[in-house]
Protein backbone atom coordinates (compact mmCIF):
# COMPACT_ATOMS: atom_id res chain seq x y z
CA UNK A 1 0.00 0.00 0.00
CA UNK A 2 1.12 3.57 -0.55
CA UNK A 3 2.95 5.25 2.29
CA UNK A 4 1.66 8.51 3.74
CA UNK A 5 3.68 11.64 3.24
CA UNK A 6 6.15 12.04 6.04
CA UNK A 7 6.35 8.30 6.72
CA UNK A 8 9.54 6.24 6.65
CA UNK A 9 11.31 5.67 3.36
CA UNK A 10 10.26 7.15 0.03
CA UNK A 11 6.60 7.87 0.81
CA UNK A 12 5.65 8.49 -2.83
CA UNK A 13 6.57 4.93 -3.87
CA UNK A 14 3.88 2.28 -3.98
CA UNK A 15 5.12 -0.95 -2.51
CA UNK A 16 3.71 -4.46 -2.70
CA UNK A 17 3.06 -6.51 0.43
CA UNK A 18 3.65 -10.25 0.51
CA UNK A 19 -0.10 -10.80 0.62
CA UNK A 20 -0.56 -8.63 -2.47
CA UNK A 21 2.24 -10.51 -4.22
CA UNK A 22 0.60 -13.86 -3.53
CA UNK A 23 -2.65 -12.48 -4.93
CA UNK A 24 -0.86 -11.23 -8.05
CA UNK A 25 0.65 -14.67 -8.66
CA UNK A 26 -1.79 -17.23 -7.21
CA UNK A 27 -0.70 -19.90 -9.69
CA UNK A 28 1.79 -20.63 -12.45
CA UNK A 29 -0.43 -19.38 -15.27
CA UNK A 30 -0.68 -15.93 -13.71
CA UNK A 31 3.13 -15.72 -13.68
CA UNK A 32 3.32 -16.94 -17.29
CA UNK A 33 0.83 -14.27 -18.37
CA UNK A 34 2.81 -11.58 -16.54
CA UNK A 35 6.13 -12.56 -18.12
CA UNK A 36 4.60 -12.86 -21.60
CA UNK A 37 3.03 -9.42 -21.30
CA UNK A 38 6.43 -7.90 -20.47
CA UNK A 39 8.65 -9.89 -22.84
CA UNK A 40 6.17 -9.60 -25.75
CA UNK A 41 4.46 -6.21 -25.25
CA UNK A 42 3.59 -6.01 -28.97
CA UNK A 43 2.59 -9.63 -29.39
CA UNK A 44 4.25 -13.02 -29.29
CA UNK A 45 7.50 -13.41 -31.24
CA UNK A 46 10.10 -16.14 -31.54
CA UNK A 47 12.95 -15.93 -29.05
CA UNK A 48 15.30 -17.52 -31.60
CA UNK A 49 14.76 -15.38 -34.72
CA UNK A 50 12.30 -12.68 -33.68
CA UNK A 51 9.62 -13.73 -36.15
CA UNK A 52 5.97 -13.06 -35.30
CA UNK A 53 4.81 -15.90 -37.54
CA UNK A 54 4.15 -18.30 -34.68
CA UNK A 55 1.48 -20.65 -33.41
CA UNK A 56 0.56 -22.59 -30.28
CA UNK A 57 2.30 -25.97 -30.30
CA UNK A 58 0.50 -27.66 -27.44
CA UNK A 59 3.75 -28.76 -25.81
CA UNK A 60 4.01 -28.06 -22.08
CA UNK A 61 7.60 -26.78 -21.82
CA UNK A 62 7.80 -25.23 -25.30
CA UNK A 63 4.22 -24.09 -25.95
CA UNK A 64 4.89 -22.19 -29.18
CA UNK A 65 6.20 -23.01 -32.65
CA UNK A 66 7.94 -20.61 -35.06
CA UNK A 67 7.07 -21.14 -38.70
CA UNK A 68 10.07 -19.07 -39.80
CA UNK A 69 12.96 -20.91 -38.11
CA UNK A 70 10.87 -24.02 -37.37
CA UNK A 71 11.78 -24.08 -33.69
CA UNK A 72 9.85 -24.53 -30.48
CA UNK A 73 10.12 -21.71 -27.96
CA UNK A 74 8.63 -20.25 -24.79
CA UNK A 75 8.67 -16.87 -23.08
CA UNK A 76 11.99 -17.89 -21.50
CA UNK A 77 13.71 -18.35 -24.88
CA UNK A 78 16.12 -15.55 -25.65
CA UNK A 79 16.22 -14.30 -22.06
CA UNK A 80 18.57 -14.75 -19.15
CA UNK A 81 16.27 -17.46 -17.70
CA UNK A 82 16.38 -19.60 -20.82
CA UNK A 83 16.80 -23.30 -19.96
CA UNK A 84 15.66 -22.70 -16.37
CA UNK A 85 13.33 -25.45 -15.20
CA UNK A 86 11.98 -23.48 -12.27
CA UNK A 87 8.34 -22.38 -12.38
CA UNK A 88 7.96 -18.77 -13.50
CA UNK A 89 6.01 -18.14 -10.31
CA UNK A 90 9.20 -18.77 -8.33
CA UNK A 91 11.08 -16.42 -10.65
CA UNK A 92 8.46 -13.71 -10.02
CA UNK A 93 8.83 -14.09 -6.25
CA UNK A 94 12.65 -14.10 -6.57
CA UNK A 95 12.55 -10.85 -8.55
CA UNK A 96 10.36 -9.27 -5.86
CA UNK A 97 12.77 -10.30 -3.11
CA UNK A 98 15.74 -9.15 -5.18
CA UNK A 99 14.47 -5.60 -5.81
CA UNK A 100 13.02 -4.98 -2.34
CA UNK A 101 16.12 -5.84 -0.28
CA UNK A 102 18.24 -2.69 -0.40
CA UNK A 103 21.26 -4.43 1.10
CA UNK A 104 20.86 -7.47 -1.13
CA UNK A 105 19.64 -10.95 -0.39
CA UNK A 106 21.91 -13.94 0.17
CA UNK A 107 21.48 -17.21 -1.67
CA UNK A 108 20.90 -18.92 1.68
CA UNK A 109 17.89 -16.72 2.41
CA UNK A 110 16.49 -16.95 -1.10
CA UNK A 111 16.71 -20.74 -1.08
CA UNK A 112 14.63 -20.83 2.11
CA UNK A 113 12.13 -18.21 0.94
CA UNK A 114 11.17 -19.81 -2.37
CA UNK A 115 12.03 -23.46 -1.75
CA UNK A 116 15.01 -24.14 -4.02
CA UNK A 117 18.51 -25.39 -3.28
CA UNK A 118 21.19 -22.91 -2.24
CA UNK A 119 23.10 -23.67 -5.43
CA UNK A 120 20.03 -22.86 -7.52
CA UNK A 121 19.38 -19.67 -5.56
CA UNK A 122 23.00 -18.57 -6.10
CA UNK A 123 22.64 -19.09 -9.85
CA UNK A 124 19.28 -17.29 -9.89
CA UNK A 125 20.71 -14.21 -8.20
CA UNK A 126 23.59 -13.99 -10.67
CA UNK A 127 21.11 -14.23 -13.53
CA UNK A 128 19.09 -11.39 -12.03
CA UNK A 129 22.26 -9.29 -11.71
CA UNK A 130 22.92 -9.94 -15.39
CA UNK A 131 19.70 -8.07 -16.22
CA UNK A 132 21.31 -4.81 -15.04
CA UNK A 133 24.72 -5.38 -16.61
CA UNK A 134 25.67 -2.48 -18.90
CA UNK A 135 29.11 -3.68 -20.01
CA UNK A 136 27.74 -4.70 -23.41
CA UNK A 137 26.14 -1.29 -23.92
CA UNK A 138 29.32 0.69 -24.62
CA UNK A 139 28.40 3.93 -26.35
CA UNK A 140 24.71 3.44 -25.56
CA UNK A 141 24.66 4.42 -21.88
CA UNK A 142 23.60 8.03 -21.38
CA UNK A 143 26.34 10.32 -20.14
CA UNK A 144 25.81 12.35 -16.98
CA UNK A 145 25.42 16.12 -17.31
CA UNK A 146 26.05 16.70 -13.64
CA UNK A 147 26.93 18.04 -11.29
CA UNK A 148 28.84 14.78 -10.94
CA UNK A 149 30.63 13.34 -7.93
CA UNK A 150 33.48 10.87 -8.47
CA UNK A 151 35.20 8.75 -5.85
CA UNK A 152 36.82 5.39 -5.41
CA UNK A 153 36.59 2.77 -2.68
CA UNK A 154 38.17 -0.57 -1.84
CA UNK A 155 36.31 -3.83 -1.25
CA UNK A 156 37.75 -6.73 0.72
CA UNK A 157 38.08 -8.43 4.07
CA UNK A 158 38.92 -6.70 7.31
CA UNK A 159 42.58 -6.70 8.27
CA UNK A 160 41.78 -7.70 11.85
CA UNK A 161 40.22 -10.96 10.64
CA UNK A 162 43.37 -12.06 8.80
CA UNK A 163 46.12 -14.21 10.20
CA UNK A 164 49.18 -12.53 11.67
CA UNK A 165 51.29 -13.81 8.78
CA UNK A 166 48.87 -12.41 6.20
CA UNK A 167 48.75 -9.03 7.93
CA UNK A 168 52.54 -8.91 8.03
CA UNK A 169 52.78 -9.82 4.34
CA UNK A 170 50.38 -7.05 3.38
CA UNK A 171 52.17 -4.52 5.59
CA UNK A 172 55.44 -5.35 3.85
CA UNK A 173 53.89 -4.75 0.42
CA UNK A 174 52.25 -1.47 1.39
CA UNK A 175 54.83 1.21 0.95
CA UNK A 176 52.71 4.23 0.26
CA UNK A 177 49.67 5.44 -1.64
CA UNK A 178 45.92 5.24 -1.29
CA UNK A 179 43.91 2.18 -0.41
CA UNK A 180 45.27 -1.23 0.49
CA UNK A 181 46.94 -3.90 -1.60
CA UNK A 182 44.71 -6.65 -0.19
CA UNK A 183 41.48 -5.06 -1.45
CA UNK A 184 39.92 -4.53 -4.86
CA UNK A 185 39.46 -0.95 -6.10
CA UNK A 186 36.09 0.25 -7.39
CA UNK A 187 35.47 3.64 -8.98
CA UNK A 188 32.05 5.27 -8.95
CA UNK A 189 30.21 8.37 -10.07
CA UNK A 190 26.89 9.90 -9.08
CA UNK A 191 24.86 12.50 -10.96
CA UNK A 192 23.26 14.88 -8.47
CA UNK A 193 20.59 15.94 -10.96
CA UNK A 194 19.27 12.45 -11.76
CA UNK A 195 20.57 10.53 -8.72
CA UNK A 196 21.94 7.91 -11.11
CA UNK A 197 25.08 5.96 -10.25
CA UNK A 198 27.73 4.29 -12.40
CA UNK A 199 30.36 2.08 -10.77
CA UNK A 200 33.05 -0.26 -12.04
CA UNK A 201 35.74 -2.59 -10.70
CA UNK A 202 39.14 -1.37 -11.90
CA UNK A 203 42.59 -2.99 -11.73
CA UNK A 204 44.03 0.12 -10.08
CA UNK A 205 43.22 3.74 -9.26
CA UNK A 206 45.76 5.24 -11.61
CA UNK A 207 45.20 8.25 -13.83
CA UNK A 208 44.52 6.22 -16.97
CA UNK A 209 41.82 4.09 -15.33
CA UNK A 210 39.98 6.90 -13.55
CA UNK A 211 40.17 9.45 -16.35
CA UNK A 212 38.91 6.85 -18.82
CA UNK A 213 35.96 6.06 -16.54
CA UNK A 214 35.12 9.74 -16.14
CA UNK A 215 35.38 10.41 -19.86
CA UNK A 216 33.04 7.54 -20.68
CA UNK A 217 30.27 8.44 -18.22
CA UNK A 218 30.49 12.21 -17.63
CA UNK A 219 29.48 14.65 -20.36
CA UNK A 220 32.29 17.11 -21.26
CA UNK A 221 30.20 20.01 -19.92
CA UNK A 222 29.54 18.38 -16.53
CA UNK A 223 30.77 19.99 -13.34
CA UNK A 224 33.02 17.53 -11.51
CA UNK A 225 33.50 17.16 -7.76
CA UNK A 226 36.15 14.87 -6.24
CA UNK A 227 38.37 14.58 -3.20
CA UNK A 228 41.95 15.88 -3.22
CA UNK A 229 43.60 12.78 -4.74
CA UNK A 230 46.38 13.78 -7.12
CA UNK A 231 45.00 11.44 -9.78
CA UNK A 232 42.15 13.89 -10.39
CA UNK A 233 44.46 16.81 -11.13
CA UNK A 234 44.38 18.07 -14.71
CA UNK A 235 41.17 16.20 -15.44
CA UNK A 236 39.68 18.00 -18.49
CA UNK A 237 36.50 19.15 -16.74
CA UNK A 238 35.24 22.09 -14.74
CA UNK A 239 36.53 20.58 -11.51
CA UNK A 240 36.49 21.30 -7.79
CA UNK A 241 37.82 19.13 -5.00
CA UNK A 242 37.61 18.97 -1.22
CA UNK A 243 40.72 18.40 0.86
CA UNK A 244 39.92 15.27 2.86
CA UNK A 245 43.49 15.06 4.10
CA UNK A 246 42.91 18.39 5.87
CA UNK A 247 39.53 17.21 7.21
CA UNK A 248 37.61 19.32 4.71
CA UNK A 249 34.50 17.44 3.57
CA UNK A 250 32.12 20.18 2.36
CA UNK A 251 32.84 23.56 0.82
CA UNK A 252 29.75 25.22 -0.62
CA UNK A 253 28.66 22.75 -3.36
CA UNK A 254 31.97 20.88 -3.38
CA UNK A 255 31.66 17.47 -1.71
CA UNK A 256 31.43 13.77 -2.53
CA UNK A 257 28.80 12.86 0.06
CA UNK A 258 26.41 11.40 -2.53
CA UNK A 259 28.73 8.78 -3.98
CA UNK A 260 30.10 8.03 -0.50
CA UNK A 261 26.53 7.30 0.62
CA UNK A 262 26.35 4.74 -2.18
CA UNK A 263 29.61 3.16 -0.99
CA UNK A 264 28.14 2.96 2.51
CA UNK A 265 25.12 1.01 1.23
CA UNK A 266 27.38 -1.32 -0.75
CA UNK A 267 29.56 -2.03 2.27
CA UNK A 268 26.56 -2.61 4.53
CA UNK A 269 25.48 -5.23 2.04
CA UNK A 270 28.99 -6.70 2.05
CA UNK A 271 29.24 -6.88 5.82
CA UNK A 272 25.63 -7.57 6.78
CA UNK A 273 24.30 -9.74 3.96
CA UNK A 274 27.01 -11.41 1.91
CA UNK A 275 30.00 -11.25 4.30
CA UNK A 276 32.24 -11.94 1.31
CA UNK A 277 32.29 -10.90 -2.34
CA UNK A 278 34.85 -12.78 -4.36
CA UNK A 279 37.09 -10.79 -6.69
CA UNK A 280 35.87 -13.02 -9.51
CA UNK A 281 32.22 -11.98 -9.10
CA UNK A 282 32.66 -8.55 -7.51
CA UNK A 283 31.65 -6.77 -10.72
CA UNK A 284 28.30 -8.59 -10.59
CA UNK A 285 27.61 -7.35 -7.06
CA UNK A 286 28.59 -3.82 -8.11
CA UNK A 287 26.09 -4.16 -10.97
CA UNK A 288 23.39 -5.25 -8.53
CA UNK A 289 23.83 -2.37 -6.10
CA UNK A 290 24.15 0.21 -8.89
CA UNK A 291 21.07 -1.11 -10.66
CA UNK A 292 18.95 -1.21 -7.51
CA UNK A 293 20.03 2.31 -6.56
CA UNK A 294 19.12 3.64 -10.01
CA UNK A 295 15.50 2.44 -9.78
CA UNK A 296 14.86 3.19 -6.11
CA UNK A 297 12.37 5.93 -6.91
CA UNK A 298 10.09 3.58 -8.90
CA UNK A 299 7.10 1.71 -7.54
CA UNK A 300 7.86 -1.91 -6.67
CA UNK A 301 5.96 -3.32 -9.64
CA UNK A 302 7.90 -1.00 -11.96
CA UNK A 303 11.16 -2.18 -10.40
CA UNK A 304 10.18 -5.78 -11.06
CA UNK A 305 9.24 -4.98 -14.64
CA UNK A 306 12.57 -3.20 -15.08
CA UNK A 307 14.40 -6.43 -14.19
CA UNK A 308 12.33 -8.51 -16.61
CA UNK A 309 12.98 -6.00 -19.40
CA UNK A 310 16.71 -6.31 -18.74
CA UNK A 311 16.54 -10.10 -19.04
CA UNK A 312 15.65 -9.98 -22.75
CA UNK A 313 18.49 -10.81 -25.11
CA UNK A 314 20.88 -11.96 -22.39
CA UNK A 315 22.34 -15.32 -21.42
CA UNK A 316 24.43 -16.41 -18.46
CA UNK A 317 25.49 -20.04 -18.49
CA UNK A 318 26.33 -21.80 -15.25
CA UNK A 319 29.66 -22.96 -16.67
CA UNK A 320 30.56 -19.31 -17.29
CA UNK A 321 30.04 -18.56 -13.60
CA UNK A 322 32.15 -21.40 -12.25
CA UNK A 323 34.99 -21.43 -14.77
CA UNK A 324 38.32 -20.11 -13.55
Amino acid sequence: MAKKKGGPGKYYRRGISLLELSEMFPDEQSAVDWFEGLVWPEGRCCGHCGSTDTKVSGKHKMPYWCRNCQSYFSVRTGTVIQSSRLPLRKWAFAIYIYVTHLKGVSSMKLHRDIGVTQKTAWYMLHRLREAWDETDLDGMVDQMFGPVEVDETYIGGKRKNMSKAKRFEIAQREKSGRGTTDKTPVVGMKDRATNQVRAKVVPNTGKQQLHSFIGKHAHPTAKLYTDDATVYKNVPYDHESVNHSAYEYVRDQAHTNGIESFWAALKRGYQGTFHHMSVKHLHRYITEFSGRHNIRSLDTIDQMENVVAGMIGRRLMYRTLIEN
